[in-house]
Formats: structure tokens, C-alpha cells, sequence
């Protein structure tokens, strides 16, 4: 059956009787997930077992599909978090970065239609997925000659327009999903802000480069901070739990100068920091930068299989000009370079290209590691059938627009 004709009112019917998906075990998903055929799908670390326990107020579910998904015989596996609707026993579902699935596969019916049909069974009345594929990428030396007032990514002619990522939106939408945000390149009215995750992610292709490589992509002003925050003696280390407080006192001042909220708590940092470590030792790292013994800034690392990202980061207010946020991250560069990392992912930017805007400064300081603008395919959307959990949808909707 062609994609286009595939009814949007229901959900599609597998072809391959093979395909059983089932619950499965934390240690059946994560054996999976280090199999060569589960590290090729490049899972992320909002995907992993361990994201449940940090993500309070959700119920989650892992589920895997295969030949015989008990006996860890997969092809796919999603972490499923569940919220309940208030006064009502149907939930929402939401894969963050999710399902980890071959999206290659034309006939994604063969394991969407039962990843669908059994969430509807478990009350689900919506659910939103987070598909892997790129959408478009834009180089570093692209975008930055080409910022100005009023420019938006949407308006640069992008350096690779991924065709899996095109073809699994038109499928998706064949099916009655709908791009959360719409379908523009960012904010103001041109797509991306109903996503919870970075519709725009930054990263430094590391697979095939050297070290040496690495720092000639630095431009100019990076490499010239590198080497003022090593003049000036700054001192980037590796830390532990304990240092989590000054991580969480140096966010809060970097919240009050940029200008954003994340809205977390420091108990939210350290179960974080916990699970994830519990999962894997050195899953997730917190890097410190100290000069004259005093911590100045502090970044976040996780990584999982051949992929690291930098999640968060803090810096304080004085001392700015030794540098120690470029000091870093280029450590954090290296050491994902050293670990067999193959991308390192500096997560969300915004899609302006207007240096006026406050959000820009970002972007621009990313720009210099010299990696890429990535688009993803975004936050999709859909109501699992039938009019009471359409209108559960919606109200659903309203109910977060109010939050």
C-alpha cells in the first residue's frame, strides 16, 4: 500500500506477521541497545532506561519489537513516558528522541501500527515521537558570513537536505501526525517552539578527524581564548556529585544574565547525575574550570555509544576574559574524541541569524567550534483515534498552553 493512501482516521495495520513488540526488561533494552545492531540506530541519552528515574510525574514503559523481543531478538525499542490527564485515566504519551527504530525502513508500519495500537490499549489518547532523522544542515563557515538583521536559518539555503529525513516526514504526515510547531525553521511564527526538545542542535563531526583536526576547525577568537584561559593558568578537571551545588549557584547566575529559566532544582541535577552514572559509570561527567582555586564555570557531558553531548552549561559573571568556557569545552571536545565518539552534539541553538537578538550570542558562540547547524525532523504529534481522545487531545493541549 502506498504511503499516500495510508487513512490518517486509523492506525495502520502491519504487513510483516513476523513482528511481535512486547514490554521488555531495563536489561533486555539495554543489551539491545549495545548490540551492533542496536549502537547503529544511535540511540540518545533521553532514550536511555535510565531517563525514566529522572523524569518525575511520568509513568514509563520499554518496549522493543522484534522476531521475539523476550528472548532479545529486536529490531527497535522506545522508552515510553506517560503522563495522566488530570481527572481522567488516559494518559499522554511522549518518546523523547524516540522511538530508536530503523527509519530507513519504508514499510515503518510493520512496528509504528503495534507501537500504536498498544499504547491506545494502555489508555493512551495521544502520543508525541521525537523521529532521529536530520532534516538540513547548514556549516559554521556558511551561516556566519550571512547573519544580518531580521535573518533566520529558514532564509539560508542549506549546505545538505537529508532525503530519509524528507521522505520520513512525508510519511508521518501521510499517517496523521503533525509537526508539533509547525512546519518553519524557529521561533516568531516559523516553526519549532511547540517541541520540548531543540528543534536545531549544533554538532562537531569528530568520526575521521584527529585532534590536530580538531583545533585547526576552531576559528580565529576560539583559538586565541583556548590558548588565554591555558596562559592564565585555568585549570579544567573532572569532577564528582559534591561539586553539583556550585554547578546548580553558577546556573542560576548564567539563567539571571542570559536572560532563559530551565526551571530544574538541584535535586533534579543530582538524581540525574545518579541514574544516568548508576547506568553506566561515566555516562554523564560534570567538567570544572577553576583559576586561582575558585570554580568559574561548569559543564555537563553525557554520552552514550558512539555519541556525546554537551548538555548543560554555567559560567559566573567575573573573570570572564580568562576564558574558562572555551577552556572547557575544548577539553570536553577532546575527551569525546578519545572515547570513540564519532559526533559531539552541543544540543539546542536558536534559529535567528540577527545579531540584535539577545539568543543569537549563542549561536554564534557555537559557530566557532566550526561544526554544523543540524535541523532536525522535530516533535510529531497525533490523536490515537476516535472523537473522545481527539477531544482529550485538545483539551490536553489547552490544558499545557495554560502551565
Amino acid at each position: 500500500m502506498s504511503a499516500l493512501l495510508v487513512p490518517p482516521s486509523r492506525v495502520p495495520q502491519p504487513r510483516n506477521p513476523g513482528m511481535a513488540l512486547r514490554t521488555i526488561t531495563a536489561e533486555t533494552y539495554r543489551a539491545f541497545l549495545a548490540s551492533p545492531a542496536g549502537a547503529a540506530l544511535g540511540a540518545g541519552f533521553l532514550q536511555c532506561p535510565s531517563w525514566a528515574d529522572v523524569k518525575e510525574g511520568w509513568r514509563a514503559q520499554l518496549l522493543g519489537w522484534g522476531p521475539d523481543p523476550e528472548a532479545g531478538q529486536l529490531t527497535g525499542v522506545a522508552l515510553v513516558l506517560l503522563r495522566q490527564f488530570p481527572g481522567t485515566r488516559k494518559y499522554f504519551a511522549y518518546l523523547p528522541e524516540g522511538p530508536v527504530a530503523d527509519w530507513n525502513d519504508p514499510d515503518i508500519d510493520d512496528w509504528l501500527g503495534p507501537l500504536l495500537e498498544h499504547l491506545r490499549r494502555a489508555g493512551a489518547f495521544a502520543v508525541r515521537i521525537g523521529p532521529s532523522p536530520a532534516y538540513r544542515r547548514w556549516d559554521a563557515a556558511l551561516l556566519k558570513p550571512l547573519a544580518g538583521p531580521g535573518r533566520r536559518l529558514g532564509d539560508v539555503l542549506a549546505s545538505e537536505v537529508d532525503p530519509l529525513g524528507t521522505a520520513v516526514a512525508e510519511r508521518l504526515r501521510a499517517r496523521g501526525w503533525r509537526r508539533c510547531g509547525g512546519e518553519g525553521s524557529g521561533a516568531n511564527g516559523t516553526g519549532g517552539d511547540g517541541d520540548a526538545q531543540p528543534r536545531h542542535v549544533f554538532q562537531v563531526p569528530l568520526a575521521g578527524r584527529t585532534p590536530e583536526d580538531l583545533w585547526s576547525g576552531l576559528n580565529q577568537e576560539w583559538r586565541r581564548n583556548v590558548r588565554r584561559a591555558r596562559k592564565e593558568g585555568v585549570e579544567v578537571v573532572v569532577g564528582s556529585a559534591a561539586e553539583l551545588p556550585d554547578f546548580y549557584r553558577l546556573l542560576g547566575i548564567t539563567e539571571r544574565r542570559d536572560g532563559f529559566r530551565l526551571g530544574r532544582s538541584l535535586a533534579y541535577y543530582e538524581r540525574q547525575y545518579a541514574v544516568l552514572n548508576a547506568e553506566e559509570p561515566g555516562r554523564m561527567k560534570l567538567y570544572l574550570a577553576r583559576h586561582r582555586g575558585e570554580i568559574l564555570a561548569a559543564h555537563t557531558m553525557i554520552t552514550v555509544g558512539r555519541r556525546a553531548w554537551y548538555q548543560t552549561g554555567a559560567s559566573a559573571d567575573h573573570r570572564r576574559e580568562v576564558r574558562p568556557s572555551n577552556a572547557l569545552q575544548w577539553r570536553m571536545l577532546l575527551d569525546a574524541h578519545a572515547l570513540g565518539a564519532d559526533v559531539y552534539d552541543m544540543r539546542g541553538v536558536p534559529s535567528t541569524l540577527d545579531p540584535e537578538e539577545r539568543t543569537y550570542g549563542l549561536l554564534r558562540w557555537k559557530l566557532g567550534t566550526g561544526g554544523q547547524v543540524v535541523e532536525t525532523l522535530g516533535e510529531w504529534e497525533r490523536a490515537l483515534g476516535g472523537s473522545a481522545n481527539h477531544a482529550l487531545h485538545r483539551a490536553f493541549q489547552a490544558y499545557l498552553n495554560r502551565r
